[in-house]
């Protein structure tokens, strides 16, 4: 019995289902940016703070700036988006 390459491969469902996953992924980062565009510091873990090696001391978080928070990466990105935007808008 003889078998046809066109009927033994299915990499096109694979495919289109993994473009709809990704997809779904894509849109819930994006609605999570829009909803909560700031995330703790990673370096400092949100507390403003990072230890000094004497003294016992702390100073202000330099990633930060003491804040405890930054904007999240996808937020940046759609700031920048938003701002190319608007300066090729004419008004």
């Amino acid at each position: 019995m003889t078998s046809y390459a066109a009927t033994a491969t299915t990499t096109a469902g694979t495919a289109g289902l993994f473009l709809l996953i990704l997809a779904a992924i894509t849109l819930c980062y994006l609605a999570v940016c829009w909803r909560r565009p700031f995330t703790r510091c990673r370096r400092c873990h949100g507390t403003g703070r990072r230890p000094v090696l004497f003294l016992r001391a702390a100073r202000a978080c330099r990633r930060c700036r003491g804040d405890g928070e930054h904007l999240r990466a996808g937020r940046v990105a759609l700031n920048y988006l938003r701002e190319l935007h608007d300066k090729g808008t004419p008004r």
